[in-house]
């Protein structure tokens, strides 16, 4: 296979992949330290503590400063350690707000016309995957911050208005912010430089206040539970610009400034005076920076120089268009050499780490690519990279409460998470946005991993391992979800990055192939005997990801049959049986397991297909629809939707070569498919393609319905945008769809709706009825060059939908591929359609790329979370196919033996 070669050989030369192989072989721990800080761990489920699980209440923003977290940390474009023990981070201060800028700011759930909203701007700029060079870019107002205007502005709108953000404040007029840009360099595996520069791009001279500070994560507080019965920790000064730092599990490390700073010293604990009026465990508290600073108060800090917490104070003006540097060093006391002088070979250091990042991604992002590719690419990686979050969650310590703190409510124990009881998280892992959606979502993460494996295989596999290990999955097989509610059902997609991440390698590591599928099995099993409640194959599933997809919330709808859910089961099944047949190619007893999940794929197809006359499809419309089952009928929910769409990326094209290679295998498909004839009849499974290419098909619908929904899918009234895939389609902008529930008395309304979403279901902050999305939107492009590989030029269809203009799948793929690798293309005036502010033309900020939850419908504008790097990174993928063309085919495993022979 073209590409898996080119993923195992074309790094190989570089100095970071060599870091990579170190790291890998255990031989330097150079992942230790990267951009593993949280961006916001207040209002978090870890950190809610409260009778009725309201966490934005529990632990507001204006608590943060104050209260120390008990289950992480968060800064603003900060470091730590894996381990978050010892945590450095931007703090800054205009002399015109009320409060230091340390973090980052947002809107609550019920503050946001839309939900929780970050309203700060900060970009991720570069990393490489080893963290031995970062850069990132925070832009700090010059004007007092407007946290109130924000706050009252958005709650003033209504759901079908624009959210009022930052930029609409005027706060950025004449350019008058600083751009605070924080690099990192690695001199070696626990040697950190820190290079900080300040830019003041107004007209005018502004003062600057600078503390970047240094310090531990509090785990002394809370009592003799795992890592609380460490010793506190602590910081101390040993000279004008060097601080050493102690830690019981953490070796002592070196802190250098290069110019001499006034060092502030303070606990990392929480003021309990300020806040409730009771009093404090020391002298000094988390928000000692504020009070001394702001408000002059000199005790606030301890004068004797020791803490945990320590900032490096700094007071400047900085005359307009200039700026000023602050450079730092953080390196074990084991590197005395370093210690000795800190800044000597400083910025060959970072010039050597800089070109190396370059020459690293000169070997990822193809040369051909044009400029603005390039730096979408780039800046993509980058954002996967930064996304990189520690996350504590150890369920039972957090039902139980904490030995030497007041005891949780006891209604926690009927409330949320309490059947994870086994769930022990303690990990760096590849979040959606540090700040929106500061906790991992499983089927998120799947998406991560297909472009996070071009930059790093070994963080990929490992992550879709973890989340099969025992302590991670539940007993029953379960895969955890998110925090909010570990129970809720996303869409099986684990097995299918664990094989695309496989075949993206080289299609080498079966001892990672095997470990995953095994554990899968639990999962698969899991979902058959929960989530096919009458035997039939038929699957259920709740709202699976899509939020506010269907006509009501899915999740509490207990009679419904669902078209994703069952379609979801049968690419589940096609997965399994791909893993299955790679393996029983070295492990015959495999066979056995492939013949099953073969079964159980036609058996679902069938069901899908013919169960009850014509299953979820519906002949009238050609269309694939949910159905609400009543007593003695059904009823379909003819909203055509992803939902609909989901049943076509159950495909896999087979090597009859390969299946002739498994005589157990072949036996028992060749019994199967003569005594099981009465499964045959809607679906293509099976079927040699007319070139003789010995390949065979097994998908969800037949060639004739998958041209009815394809139909659909490119026609530009219905789901076909500028921009890619509508989730929902745009026929019910004018018509919405309306169901009279008998049982409620109530109908309910779907009514295409491109932007932000009308209603507050599942909270608001994400819309599934007619924005764009990357993940599905990337399955179904997998999709169609999958049904390519088997039809060829014989199955074209009419591209867009009444046009004339037939293609092949193939161009159909490609197609869309550009229409939504455009939502991030610059037009004539600079401007990217994901932006609707014409502040993103302007000089510092043309090149900065933010990718977003989800996407406007007609516009391409950018919706919901801002910095949703993990599966929005996709259009990295899909602009590297659009170059690699020779290479469209790399996902079927006929075409990896094809270019390998």
């Amino acid at each position: 296979m073209a590409l898996c070669k080119r993923n195992v050989q074309h790094q190989c030369g570089s100095k970071e992949h060599l870091r990579l192989i170190e790291d890998r072989e255990r031989k330097k721990n150079w992942k230790r330290w990267g951009p593993y800080l949280s961006e916001r761990q207040w209002a978090t489920v870890r950190e809610d503590y409260s009778t009725y699980g309201n966490c934005w209440e529990h632990f507001p923003h204006d608590h943060a400063r104050f209260r120390s977290y008990r289950w992480g940390e968060d800064g603003i474009l900060g470091i730590t350690d894996r381990e978050c023990r010892l945590c450095f981070a931007l703090c800054m201060w205009n002399e015109k707000d009320d409060i230091l800028k340390e973090r980052i700011f947002g809107l609550t759930g019920s503050e946001g016309n839309h939900g929780e909203d970050p309203k700060e701007k900060w970009f991720y700029l570069d990393s490489t995957p080893t963290h031995s060079y970062m850069k990132g870019l925070y832009k700090y107002p010059q004007s007092k911050f407007p946290y109130v205007e924000l706050v009252e502005q958005n709650k003033k709108r209504s759901t079908n208005e624009l959210e009022y953000e930052l930029e609409d404040t005027g706060i950025f007029n004449d350019s008058r912010y600083f751009d605070v840009i924080a690099e990192y360099a690695k001199g070696d595996d626990n040697d950190i430089l820190i290079r900080l520069t300040v830019h003041n791009r107004g007209p005018d001279s502004a003062p600057f206040h600078f503390l970047p500070t240094l310090w531990f994560r509090n785990s002394w507080i809370w009592g003799c539970k795992h890592e609380g019965c460490w010793v506190k920790p602590k910081i101390r000064k040993l000279s004008n610009t060097r601080l050493y730092t102690k830690h019981e599990s953490l070796e002592s490390f070196d802190f250098h400034a290069a110019e001499e700073p006034q060092w502030l010293f303070t606990d990392n604990e929480t003021n309990f005076e300020a806040l409730w009026g009771t009093s404090n465990i020391g002298k000094y508290t988390k928000d000692a920076f504020h009070r001394y600073v702001i408000n002059k108060q000199k005790d606030a800090v301890n004068e004797k120089g020791w803490g945990t917490k320590v900032a490096a104070y700094y007071s400047a003006v900085i005359p307009a268009q200039k700026s000023k540097q602050w450079k730092f060093r953080l390196n074990s006391q084991e590197l005395k050499k370093v210690s000795e002088n800190p800044f000597a070979d400083f910025e060959e250091i970072f010039s050597k780490r800089i070109e190396e990042a370059d020459i690293f991604y000169k070997e990822i992002i193809p040369s051909s690519l044009g400029k603005e590719e390039s730096i979408i690419a780039r800046q993509a990686y980058a954002g996967l990279l930064w996304s990189k979050q520690f996350y504590h969650y150890i369920i039972k310590d957090w039902l139980e409460g904490d030995p030497e703190q007041p005891k949780p409510p006891e209604l926690r124990w009927k409330g949320r998470n309490k059947d994870w009881q086994h769930l022990f998280n303690r990990d760096v892992i590849s979040m959606p946005d540090k700040w929106e959606y500061p906790w991992y979502a499983s089927w998120d993460l799947a998406f991560h991993m297909i472009p996070f494996v071009r930059i790093d295989p070994d963080f990929s596999k490992q992550q879709l391992i973890l989340f099969l290990r025992e302590w991670y999955m539940h007993p029953n097989g379960a895969l955890p979800a998110y925090e909010f509610n570990f129970s809720d059902v996303n869409p099986p997609v684990h097995a299918w990055a664990c094989w695309r991440v496989y075949e993206m390698t080289g299609c080498q590591d079966k001892d990672f192939l095997l470990s995953a599928f095994v554990k899968l099995l639990l999962n698969f099993t899991w979902w058959v005997n929960r989530k096919d409640a009458e035997g039939n194959n038929i699957f259920s599933g709740g709202f699976l990801g899509l939020d506010n997809i269907s006509v009501f919330d899915r999740s509490k709808v207990h009679n419904l049959e669902q078209a994703d859910g069952t379609a979801w089961m049968a690419f589940y099944c096609s997965m399994m049986l791909k893993i299955a047949l790679e393996l029983a190619l070295s492990i015959p007893a495999m066979e056995d397991i492939a013949s099953k999940f073969f079964e159980h794929f036609v058996a679902v197809v069938d069901a899908m297909n013919s169960v009850g006359g014509t299953g979820l499809w519906d002949e009238e419309d050609g269309f694939y629809y949910d159905q609400i089952k009543y007593d003695t009928h059904k009823v379909p929910l003819k909203v055509r939707s992803m939902v609909g769409l989901i049943p076509i990326c159950a495909v896999l094209v087979l090597d009859s070569d390969k299946i002739n290679q498994l005589s157990g295998f072949k036996k028992r498909m060749a019994w199967f498919m003569q005594n099981r004839k009465d499964l045959s009849r809607h679906i293509s499974y099976l079927r040699p393609d007319d070139n003789k290419q010995h390949k065979l098909l097994l998908a969800v619908p037949s060639d004739v319905r998958l041209r009815k929904v394809l139909r659909y899918m490119l026609d530009e009234n219905e789901f076909l945008s500028k921009y890619g895939l509508r989730s929902l389609s745009k026929a019910y902008e004018e018509n919405p769809y309306n169901y009279f529930h008998t049982e409620e008395g109530k109908t309910y309304s779907v009514k295409y709706c491109p932007g932000e979403s009308d209603t507050l279901m599942f909270g608001g902050n994400s819309n599934w009825r007619g924005p764009i999305w990357f993940p599905i939107m990337h399955l179904v492009i997998q999709s169609l060059r999958d049904y390519y590989t088997f039809y060829g030029d014989e199955f074209l269809i009419e591209f867009p939908t009444g046009s004339g203009k037939s293609i092949n799948l193939l161009q159909v793929a490609d197609e869309i591929s550009h229409r939504a690798i455009s939502i991030f293309l610059p037009d004539s005036k600079g401007i990217r359609p994901y932006h609707c502010n014409s502040i993103f033309s302007e000089e510092h900020w043309k090149d900065l790329v933010l990718f977003y939850e989800h996407f406007h419908g007609e516009t391409g504008r950018g919706l919901g979370a801002e910095h949703q790097t993990g599966w929005t990174a996709l259009v990295a993928e899909l602009i590297q196919l659009s170059i690699l063309k020779k290479d469209c085919l790399l996902y079927t495993s006929d075409a990896a033996d094809e270019e390998d022979s």
